[in-house]
């Protein structure tokens, strides 16, 4: 005879779920009054198949059949019927998830590490590891979701699984693109403070090659004693009538120099009072900038460094963490 049982399944644990399906036997029409059901223990009179301890090996899952010694009893019609209740515990065979999933994909994740010691320069190389192996594991999230696993309406556990393995690659991959950011930046930062230091030194040696005045305030200072200077001279000599052009020649000329060093003024007066903090902000932004740079580029940079000890160190702790939350919960479930 063929007994067709229906039970209801949670494939949230999937491929670690523990499916429990209760059968109970009793009378439709006599309650418990007429007649009782209960398991025979006397030299265990029902026989339960069974090929290694208390389990029977199916192609997918392993099989055990558990007896409810206490009498149970179940209400409908016109009473309470007695019933004699048995468990159908399946659990599914991993060996073959193991070997099919979780290997690959782990795989995927380890030869993903392997970009971190490739030299950054070779970017087609580095590239292509990184983006065929995510593209991999992402075929292979697709695969286990649409065709290998049942419906849940949450995330199962292989696909918390693929789904984390995807995210470890496609943050290599991030860490790539910093790389290559601070390659690019790495350059122009060295160019430009090349620059920088050439001007400082010009600014610095002309000075005192040509013995001229070093600050605004010198400047202004020549240029007013040169101007007093000059309307002096026009003054002694006023006898002169032949120089009288060159007087107002002479007092255009201070008037136009009192009125470039008025502005010299206000401009050294107007960006010392406004733009200290201005330039105090940018000399920190490129000093924390040039550290960042010069971090994450190639000539002197240690992201790869780090991440060839943080990312398996990561993966670790995210493998130990979910083998014992997941197989903690599939065998709460595997209690009755």
């Amino acid at each position: 005879a063929t007994v067709i049982i229906k039970c209801d399944m949670d494939f949230v644990l999937y491929p670690l779920d523990v499916q429990k399906c209760a059968v109970d036997f009793s009378s439709y029409k006599y309650t418990m009054g007429d007649m009782m059901f209960s398991w025979w223990t006397w030299t265990d009179g029902i026989m339960i198949p069974s090929d290694f301890g208390d389990g029977y090996r199916l192609p997918k899952y392993v099989v055990r059949f558990q007896k409810m010694n206490h009498s149970q009893f179940i209400t409908y019609g016109e009473g309470n019927h007695s019933t004699a209740r048995m468990f159908i515990i399946m659990r599914r065979e991993l060996r073959s998830y193991l070997l099919e999933t979780y290997l690959p994909s782990s795989l995927f994740v380890i030869m993903s590490w392997g970009s971190f010691v490739v030299i950054p320069d070779m970017v087609p190389g580095r590239m292509v590891l990184l983006v065929t192996t995510l593209l991999s594991l992402v075929t292979m999230f697709d695969t286990v979701r649409i065709d290998n696993s049942p419906s849940a309406l949450e995330l199962k556990c292989i696909e918390v699984w693929l789904i984390s393995c995807t995210l470890f690659v496609f943050f290599a991959l991030l860490e790539y693109f910093i790389v290559l950011f601070g390659i690019r930046y790495d350059k122009f930062w060295r160019h430009k403070k090349r620059d920088l230091d050439r001007i400082n030194a010009m600014s610095t040696d002309r000075p005192n090659e040509n013995n001229q005045p070093t600050t605004m305030a010198a400047a202004v200072a020549a240029a007013t004693a040169a101007a007093a200077a000059s309307n002096n001279t026009v003054v002694n000599n006023h006898h002169r009538p032949a120089q009288l052009p060159p007087l107002l020649h002479h007092r255009k000329t201070a008037k136009k120099r009192h009125n470039n060093v008025s502005e010299l003024i206000s401009i050294e007066q107007h960006g010392s009072s406004n733009g200290g903090a201005e330039t105090l902000g940018r000399r920190k932004f490129r000093m924390v900038a040039e550290y960042v740079v010069l971090y994450c580029g190639s000539q002197r940079g240690m992201v790869d460094q780090v991440s060839l000890v943080l990312f398996p160190i990561c993966f670790m702790l995210f493998t130990i963490i979910y083998w014992v939350s997941y197989v903690s919960s599939a065998a709460k479930h595997d209690q009755v």
